[in-house]
């Protein structure tokens, strides 16, 4: 870079640097401390330092087991899209009206979770119940590591709670699916304006009500997929830019699944794979309590969960799939 790299290399490259560098970093810290170590079994021999070297020996001896965890860590092959901004897909499972309002509750704990976390949340596409639940909504998140912290949502999501719309007090069971799929870039996906048909219709609103008179929502329909991606905004350039988008994106994840799966058939568990057909979590609001299946953790701080507060499930789960990469490496 420091050598007048072209202009379109620039950001390729800066991109690898910041990549490479905590892998540097971690590698530097490890060898200073292996050389410390060296120098403190060299002292034992010099009379006038063997006391401070007796001292330092076993503090260095200490640190020495986190410093190659974190650079195993650090050495753990990267998910490339990692770093970008991610689409949120969510729709209502079995339930009926309860497990749509379910589907809306999720939505805000993710807004107030990307709310927390400084990011941008923008909803693109959202149809909604007469009750004021979801039919479907279709998120844009942007910030730092989006992909990272959220790729852990996609699944099958329960819910066990006694309805509003319940007048016995009986707990109803119902569910909602989350698909998370990283944004693609111009160069992840080519389209071919043949294999794409794009109608233009008039935007309705809850209850199927009309918004304006104009014409202005798009419906994109790829052809040898059979994806269909619609929005609903004012503007009809604006609606095509957002559809194709999303389009390109559904595509992207659609041959990540292909690759991870031609990859190793032998990881079929949802964290890492994609594969949303798997009830991940459950969240039982008499007890107040929210369980993770994948990794058998239950929290009993439901309220501040709904509320936005998933850092320490994203945490675990992060935690979880890097010591399956490392026993992988290991093995």
């Amino acid at each position: 870079m420091s050598d007048g790299t072209a202009g379109e290399d620039i950001a390729r490259l800066a991109k690898e640097y910041s990549d490479l560098r905590p892998v540097i970093e971690q590698i530097a810290a490890y060898r200073q401390l292996l050389s410390d170590l060296d120098d403190a079994e060299m002292m034992l021999d010099d009379p006038d330092m063997r006391e401070l070297a007796e001292e330092e020996l076993p503090l260095l001896k200490e640190r020495l087991p986190a410093a190659e965890k974190e650079l195993q860590l650090a050495l753990i092959p990267k998910d490339a899209a990692d770093t970008r901004p991610a689409m949120v897909e969510i729709r209502p499972g079995t339930g009926g009206d309860e497990a749509a309002l379910f589907a809306g509750d999720l939505l805000r704990m993710y807004q107030r979770y990307s709310e927390a976390r400084g990011w941008k949340f923008e909803i693109i596409e959202e149809q909604q119940t007469e009750l004021g639940g979801i039919k479907e909504v279709v998120a844009h998140v942007k910030g730092e590591n989006v992909f990272a912290r959220l790729k852990y949502e996609s699944g099958v999501h329960r819910v066990q709670r006694v309805p509003e719309t319940e007048s016995g007090g009986r707990i109803h069971t119902s569910a909602a699916t989350v698909a998370v799929l990283p944004e693609a870039e111009d160069v992840d996906i080519q389209i071919d304006a043949n294999d794409i048909r794009i109608d233009t219709m008039r935007s309705s609103g809850a209850g199927g009500q009309h918004v304006n008179t104009t014409d202005s929502a798009v419906r994109i329909t790829h052809i040898p997929s059979g994806i269909v991606v619609t929005s609903s905004e004012k503007s009809q350039h604006r609606n095509r830019e957002i559809a194709m988008q999303v389009l390109k994106t559904r595509l992207f994840d659609q041959e990540r699944q292909r690759i991870d799966s031609q990859r190793s058939e032998a990881r079929k568990s949802q964290v890492g794979s994609g594969d949303r057909s798997e009830r991940i979590r459950t969240y039982n609001f008499p007890q107040g309590r929210m369980t993770d299946h994948r990794i058998n953790l239950t929290l009993y701080k439901l309220d501040a969960i709904m509320g936005g507060d998933l850092d320490e499930i994203v945490d675990a789960l992060t935690a979880d799939d890097q010591a399956r990469l490392l026993a992988e490496m290991e093995g």
